[in-house]
């Protein structure tokens, strides 16, 4: 595996593959199973993988957040070479952000997907979203990109960049990856506790259950419901609980099996847990 820490080096690296088809899967570093399942399906689909490992500071708008995110390139980096990884990208701030890491807002409409659930609770965070992927997708030119269905409204939000910014990318969204008691696989469970790792396996079994008192009782009961359910337990606190149209992300206040998403954000302790499921 090449590991290019600089977008010359990548460009070099990947004038080898001129007439290959890319794959690329975009992270934060910190890698589990979840991402590795995304490299393997990557790997299965294109000629040659590119990996991104870059904390992109311009998404959190929380610098303790930031402070805390797990970091570990040389683990990553064994680990994408174990999976069969061809190519790890793993720039600076500064490659990346190289006159100034403020990001201007995109005169673009995204609709809806950029207006509701984090939006609300993370300001400003799915501006640095697009603008780090507007980044890295112009400087790996990829066939195909990868991303997972744990972060539901940032796959929406992706597809919707490349039709407006016109990237010919096709855009593949991955199964969530569970650990044996359920709980989706994330680089924030690494900041658990022992007891707070316990409650964690309670989200999503409160979100399955959610979602059959939402076919029989509707979105404000089942919220008001969820809410309750969190309240009685001393260390988990809910952020919120929507279902929403998993085009548009509108919610959707009676049963509609067609397209609906149950999403849930549930604070264990400091660590902020995002999980969803579809309705069916």
């Amino acid at each position: 595996m090449q590991i290019c820490y600089t977008i010359q080096s990548l460009k070099q690296a990947l004038l080898a593959y001129s007439e290959k088809s890319i794959g690329f899967v975009p992270t934060m570093g910190a890698l589990h199973q979840g991402h590795l399942s995304i490299i393997q399906k990557a790997l299965l689909d294109n000629d040659v993988v590119v990996c991104s490992v870059f904390v992109n500071p311009t998404q959190f708008n929380n610098a303790e957040d930031l402070k805390v995110y797990p970091r570990n390139i040389e683990s990553d980096s064994n680990e994408l070479e174990k999976a069969g990884c061809n190519i790890l990208f793993a720039p600076s701030i500064n490659e990346i952000y190289p006159h100034s890491q403020d990001v201007s807002h995109f005169d673009v409409d995204f609709g809806s997907l950029t207006k509701v659930m984090e939006a609300h609770f993370r300001p400003g965070h799915f501006n640095g979203v697009i603008a780090v992927v507007k980044r890295l997708f112009e400087i790996v030119n990829p066939s195909k990109a990868y991303f997972g269905e744990k972060d539901f409204q940032q796959l929406s939000i992706v597809k919707k960049l490349t039709h407006n910014f016109g990237f010919h990318i096709e855009i593949v969204g991955c199964p969530i990856i569970r650990e044996d008691d359920g709980l989706a696989m994330s680089s924030r469970n690494m900041n658990l506790s022992n007891s707070e790792r316990e409650a964690a396996k309670l989200i999503p079994l409160l979100l399955k259950r959610s979602i059959e008192h939402y076919k029989t009782n509707g979105l404000t009961a089942t919220k008001a419901w969820v809410k309750e359910q969190i309240t009685q337990h001393p260390i988990l606190e809910l952020e919120y609980f929507e279902v929403a149209d998993s085009a548009t992300l509108e919610s959707i206040e009676k049963f509609n099996s067609q397209n609906a998403r149950a999403f849930m954000v549930v604070f264990a302790g400091k660590t902020r847990l995002i999980d969803n499921m579809p309705i069916n």
